[in-house]
């Protein structure tokens, strides 16, 4: 009689673990070592772009900025590559996202040139000050803007991470500055 009462309790536990797994973290397999992410709503030349009517698609989404002299353009020449390697029907179920974190400087039409240049379906979006610093902390993104030099020109030091957002809307992973293309295209491909 005991073995049974152990057997159901052991039960018992593990179901009200994985049950609170499940709710602390959304999905029973989402890496709990990952930011939660966030919804946005944020400019582009072509108005605005609403993270939740993009569910469905997944997200490959770059924290930087246009005057960035290496990591940004070296970052986006790589989301160019994946895009460049996925066929038509995939390419139609991701999008690729530079939120700038300059908005002094990146206007939304800066913007979308400067990302047409990486591929023509990459889009480059900002917003407000207060709205990228909330966006950014949710994503465990960080940056910070280097005192101007003389002639006014300045660098803004930024996390090099590219944000994996699944087709729920959640953060699903976060690939650093280097990662292959077959990398990126392998991840991109187990979310769809």
């Amino acid at each position: 009689m005991k073995k049974y009462i152990l057997v159901g309790v052991a039960f018992s536990l593990a179901l009200l673990l994985g049950i609170t797994l499940l709710i602390r973290n959304g999905t029973p397999d989402r890496d709990p070592k990952l930011p939660m992410g966030a919804d946005f709503v944020l400019q582009s030349a072509d108005g605005p772009i609403d993270s939740k009517t993009l569910r469905g698609k997944v997200l490959l989404i770059y924290f930087g900025y246009t005057n960035c002299p290496d990591v940004c353009p070296a970052s986006l020449a790589a989301g160019g590559q994946v895009l460049k390697t996925l066929n038509t029907e995939e390419r139609s179920r991701i999008k690729l996202l530079m939120i700038s974190v300059d908005p002094e400087r990146d206007t939304v039409q800066h913007l979308k040139e400067y990302t047409a240049f990486f591929h023509p379906e990459m889009l480059g979006v900002t917003g407000t000050v207060e709205q990228l610093a909330t966006l950014a902390k949710a994503f465990g993104a960080g940056y910070v803007k280097q005192a101007p030099k003389p002639d006014g020109s300045y660098a803004v030091d930024h996390t090099v991470s590219t944000y994996v957002v699944g087709p729920d809307g959640k953060l699903a992973s976060v690939l650093e500055l280097g990662a292959s293309n077959e990398k990126i295209v392998a991840t991109v491909r187990k979310l769809f």
